[in-house]
């Protein structure tokens, strides 16, 4: 590999997934997240929190000027699970993704049941028992329609993907987000990338993280990544960091991390345009 400037890349660099704090279990807050991301000259980031809230990123844009700092809402029990409600007031506040249930998820329950963990419940399903959706995610994607939010997948599970993502592109709705769909870590089911290649035609983009290969984490090989992002296409393919973990690398040096190997790999300089500038500017409507 020719020698890049990686900084060059950062720069104008969205992460579309970003876990800072406040809380307990966050290396950094969201102002020194912001604050960091700024001094990259990175464009936006985007805070996740599977609690939920969307206030800390309409304070921290205010007081980090020079960074769009982008609230989302995640559809966990803490905000009453598929709640057009909290829906609502996120977009009245200023979020533009809405995350359909993460470790709340009926798929992601299953799965850290299985590895033994002793959890309740069913879990959060968007489907009811004859696969259809139930009537609380209609109302969720009219609002995701009216406030031209990003709609994200969560932890779900592949039939509730391609049932979500159909009725989703029948009320036009066009920004379409398959979080991490690759990382078994998280999902009892996962999508293949013969189906991530069928939801790229719907106009869905397939997020890939550092959380995945990091090797104090799930040790995934890069190699393997860049093969599925080439084999789904760059121009459908996003990269965040997922990143804000107290073990792990701060988020704006794991994103200079993640592009210097996958550069390293065989991904062009273009193609890491693609996945951290131009495909999450669209999304967020910031072309």
């Amino acid at each position: 590999m020719d020698f890049v400037n990686v900084d060059h890349l950062l720069k104008d660099a969205i992460d579309m997934h970003m876990h800072p704090g406040p809380g307990a279990m966050c290396r950094l807050d969201a102002m020194e997240a912001a604050r960091q991301a700024l001094q990259a000259g990175m464009r936006a980031i985007v805070l996740k929190s599977h609690p939920g809230g969307v206030a800390v990123a309409n304070m921290v844009s205010q007081l980090v000027p020079g960074i769009k700092v982008i609230g989302s809402v995640t559809l966990n029990y803490e905000v009453g699970g598929l709640n057009p409600y909290a829906v609502s007031n996120a977009a009245m506040y200023g979020a533009k993704v809405v995350w359909m249930p993460t470790f709340a998820s009926s798929n992601s329950i299953n799965k850290m049941r299985a590895l033994g963990l002793p959890l309740q419940g069913a879990g959060i399903s968007l489907l009811d028992k004859d696969g259809k959706l139930v009537p609380e995610v209609h109302q969720i994607l009219a609002l995701v329609k009216k406030y031209d939010m990003v709609l994200a997948t969560g932890h779900i599970s592949p039939q509730e993907t391609f049932t979500l993502f159909t009725e989703a592109q029948k009320i036009g709705i066009k920004k379409l987000f398959i979080t991490h769909p690759t990382d078994a870590e998280f999902s009892e089911k996962l999508l293949t990338i013969s189906e991530l290649q069928q939801l790229a035609k719907m106009g869905a983009y397939s997020e890939f993280t550092l959380v995945g290969i990091l090797p104090n984490e799930f040790c995934h090989d890069p190699v393997k990544i860049v093969e599925n992002i080439k084999a789904i296409g760059p121009e459908h393919c996003i990269i965040s960091t997922d990143l804000g973990q107290p073990q792990n690398p701060l988020p704006v040096e794991g994103l200079r991390l993640f592009i210097a190997i996958l550069l390293h790999h065989g991904l062009t300089q273009k193609e890491v345009e693609y996945l951290v500038k131009v495909n999450p500017a669209r999304l967020l409507g910031l072309e």
